[in-house]
């Protein structure tokens, strides 16, 4: 086990590791409600049993719930039927908490081992190794913030509130509240609701935001460190294809999201008409905001990758003139312009710059890209397109969902 591993049990900013002498980072390990789930003996340091915390979490937040609607079988106004027809009940308490759960072993494994191609390519110059340990070392405090997770916790009870402020005015029964001449009285499942289900979901999505943002930090820290980038790479991006993917590895996590936000959008569409250039839209912009969530960390390395193609063009294009000059002395015998007999003299290795000169003018400074986020767009898209095909005609539907993923 790494030492980003054996130190991950902080119970405080102030006991995180400070002298990892590795580059490694564990992106769903440390924190205060790491650190709990392993004293209940829910996940261990080298299993974070994903499978069987998602199941605990969604029966806790979504089947007490139900059980909890089950009397009203027995009343003239039963609420099995409205929660288990309520989307946003399924989408958030169901699939976003399991989503979420199941997201942390894939996002770990991925973020880890593109961290680790760093090291291994080696990219890191090695002068720039130990600021590049510092900056691992930054972001393991940052990931094991009590301030942070607590921040979250507190946006999680502040959703409560606002939930319970939005039932005392509601005007119709549901599962949540029952409407009577003297007020709106919240039920049992409502209250479980308020207390546990939805402070849950609110607090492992603004987590799992939190952890992504110190992942974003991380790779803009290591994009300002000196790099082995080579501009003539077979992968066109200077050796950090790589990095284009990892999005892909908040697939779970994304979907969840995508989910709880479709059900929201399907609420307000039951009683009206969805056109096609409003679900269109609906689609695109859900789209753009989530590649550009995962664009940012990917645009610090722009810069050091427009500058390798213009050093490296210069440097190649003064090579070639050199070269060029000198295959044409010995074609023709002599420089058509500006020729020098000194020039003639010095000796010129026979080298032809031409491939690598093409080849850095296809440098592309853009990590991201559509084939390598196909995966986690379409995980963006789809709980959309589900809602859509409620409303719309299939073909439409598949259509729309194939231009955006093409685009």
């Amino acid at each position: 086990m790494s030492a980003a591993g054996n130190q991950s049990h902080p119970s405080s900013e102030q006991s995180v590791p400070e002298k990892q002498s590795t580059i490694d980072f564990l992106a769903s390990h440390g924190g205060p409600f790491y650190e709990l789930q392993r004293r209940m003996n829910l996940l261990q340091e080298r299993a974070l049993r994903t499978g069987r915390r998602a199941l605990l979490f969604v029966g806790i937040a979504w089947f007490v719930p139900l059980l909890l609607t089950i009397p009203s079988l027995f009343s003239a106004a039963p609420t099995v039927t409205t929660y288990l027809s309520d989307p946003g009940a399924w989408a958030k308490f169901m699939i976003a908490i399991g989503a979420f759960v199941l997201a942390e072993q894939q996002v770990e494994r991925g973020l880890r081992h593109k961290l680790r191609q760093f090291m291994r390519a080696p990219l890191i110059a090695p002068a720039a190794t130990k600021d590049a340990i510092i900056a691992v070392n930054r972001a393991l405090r940052q990931r094991d913030s009590r301030t942070a997770e607590i921040a979250c916790l507190a946006l999680a009870v502040f959703a409560s509130v606002i939930a319970y402020a939005n039932w005392e005015h509601v005007a119709t029964s549901s599962w949540t509240v029952t409407v009577t001449p003297d007020g709106n009285q919240v039920t049992l499942a409502g209250w479980w609701t308020i207390f546990v289900s939805l402070p849950l979901f609110v607090f492992l999505f603004f987590r799992g935001v939190w952890r992504h943002l110190v992942w974003a930090l991380l790779l803009r820290r290591i994009a300002k460190l000196e790099l082995r980038l080579v501009a003539t790479h077979p992968d066109g991006k200077g050796g950090l294809s790589f990095l284009a993917e990892y999005p892909n590895a908040y697939m779970f996590f994304v979907f969840g999201i995508s989910a709880a936000i479709a059900a929201a959008f399907a609420k307000h569409l039951m009683q009206e008409t969805l056109s096609t250039g409003t679900f269109t839209t609906m689609m695109g912009a859900w789209l753009v905001v989530v590649l550009a969530f995962f664009a940012h960390p990917l645009s610090a390395f722009s810069k050091p990758l427009a500058m390798l193609k213009e050093q490296s063009l210069l440097v190649l294009a003064a090579k070639a003139t050199t070269f060029q000059r000198a295959a044409e002395r010995k074609a023709i015998g002599a420089n058509v312009a500006a020729n020098s007999a000194e020039e003639a003299a010095e000796p010129v290795e026979i080298v032809d710059l031409g491939k690598q000169y093409d080849t850095t003018r296809k440098l592309s400074a853009m990590l991201i890209n559509r084939s390598a986020v196909l995966p986690v767009a379409a995980a963006a898209l789809l709980p959309f397109a589900v809602v859509g095909a409620t409303r719309l005609p299939y073909k439409e539907v598949f259509s729309v969902l194939k231009k955006l993923l093409l685009l």
